[in-house]
């Protein structure tokens, strides 16, 4: 699947640069833009809360509300989703996956519990910088986690597919980390999503090849908003 992604910062849509550096700004219009991928064939669309990746709780949910009444795809929102309230009000609010980050690598309490009470309406993304763990907004590493380490925690827990980011790569148009996803792939057993890097078709069709080997979707955001290519375009290629 072909996952196009929305990051909201202060109510726009923007890109930022592994993270924080050279953010630009694509729309002040989310709703608008949300359509814009549905129409294009979204089957699923990605809804990061930048600021509630930086200060720890969403600040932009009365956007993630508006887009989702107004597109008839599922979407799923991570960002700044640190209690067990906070998935309860965003899955009533209409969010059908929760994307766990900062608090399943830091409270292991905190994970076990929101995988016993919603299975797979929440999912970890794994965001990594030279197989490290990364955490609050990618500001910090978990103390030297070791990425694989942490994806076998989360497998035993009982998760079954998991967001992997090669954060060095997000925003960069540089090609995705497929050795990064490989190995996560081949030591693990989980589902993946693959997230960042990814800059034309050509990396879609090499990530393709990793479909039987279970990498179930790609994320794709900068590529799309560039004009690399369209997400017609991807989305033709992927199936």
């Amino acid at each position: 699947m072909i996952i196009p992604a929305i990051d909201l910062q202060d109510g726009c849509v923007v890109r930022f640069v592994q993270g924080r550096l050279n953010k630009k700004v694509y729309s002040r219009d989310p709703v608008k833009t949300a359509k814009h991928w549905v129409k294009q064939g979204a089957k699923l669309i990605h809804i990061v809360d930048l600021d509630g990746a930086f200060t720890g709780a969403p600040k932009n949910l009365g956007a993630v509300k508006e887009i989702i009444s107004n597109i008839n795809v599922p979407v799923q929102f991570g960002g700044g989703v640190r209690s067990i309230d906070t998935i309860k009000a965003l899955l009533k609010a209409g969010v059908r996956r929760v994307v766990l980050g900062t608090k399943a690598v830091e409270d292991k309490a905190f994970l076990k519990r929101a995988y016993s009470e919603f299975d797979d309406r929440v999912i970890v993304s794994i965001d990594a910088k030279a197989g490290i763990v990364q955490v609050k907004g990618w500001k910090a590493s978990a103390k030297g986690l070791d990425m694989l380490s942490f994806a076998k925690t989360l497998k035993g827990i009982g998760f079954k597919e998991v967001i992997y980011t090669d954060t060095t790569k997000d925003g960069t148009l540089s090609g995705p980390n497929i050795m990064g996803i490989k190995g996560l792939l081949k030591a693990t057993g989980l589902k993946v999503i693959a997230s960042g890097g990814v800059s034309k078709l050509e990396d879609l069709y090499k990530l393709r090849k990793l479909k039987d080997h279970g990498l179930t979707g790609v994320i794709v955001g900068k590529a799309l908003y560039e004009g690399k290519f369209t997400l017609t375009q991807a989305i033709k290629l992927a199936e």
